[in-house]
């Protein structure tokens, strides 16, 4: 997937336009046109920062999408499409959920133990069965009304909390906040 496709679907679901159009207050005063949404999404999830050590390595996709190993130990990694990759190379050995969300089908949540590479996950969580663009999609609007909070979301009639985290220790922009993280709660 390119950057240019996930941020096309983020607009193919008109946040912008629908909120625009109708006056609603989430993106009120946050944009003042199309254009300064997209960059603002570039910005937000592939601008790199340190989390470690003072290297620019980091930034909010490779560590919700991709996984990080930072400071000896997992960080980050909520997407279920990485984790089935690297499952079936073996570089991955799931050990158990500790949560399994209210969905009788897909997507559904789950909260997951695991190893990647010689490293041990204690706690994580994933949307399982969607696609990245549906979780980019969802954690971009999460982020962007509540970020830093618990957003309150309802997928098929039950309710579904996504945590989001901002980067607090660097900035862009006119003192923007880049994703630190974005994941479902586990309950």
């Amino acid at each position: 997937l390119s950057v240019i496709n996930l941020i096309n679907f983020v607009l193919k679901m008109s946040w912008y336009s629908f909120y625009d159009t109708w006056g609603l207050s989430a993106f009120e005063g946050v944009y003042k046109s199309e254009a300064e949404f997209i960059e603002d999404l570039k910005n937000m999830w592939f601008g790199l920062y340190s989390r470690l050590n003072g290297a620019m390595d980091s930034s909010g996709f490779e560590h919700i999408f991709a996984g990080e190993i930072k400071g000896g130990k997992v960080s980050g990694f909520h997407n279920w499409i990485q984790f089935y990759l690297l499952e079936k190379r073996g570089a991955l050995n799931y050990y158990s959920h500790s949560f399994d969300g209210p969905w009788s089908d897909y997507p559904d949540v789950l909260g997951l133990q695991f190893h990647w590479d010689g490293y041990y996950k204690q706690v994580g969580s994933a949307v399982i069965g969607s696609s990245p663009e549906f979780d980019f999609a969802l954690y971009s609007l999460c982020y962007i009304a509540r970020p830093g909070k618990y957003c309150y979301l309802s997928l098929g009639g039950k309710q579904l909390i996504i945590q989001t985290y901002t980067w607090e220790n660097s900035f862009y922009g006119d003192g923007k906040k880049y994703i630190g993280s974005a994941y479902p709660v586990s309950m």
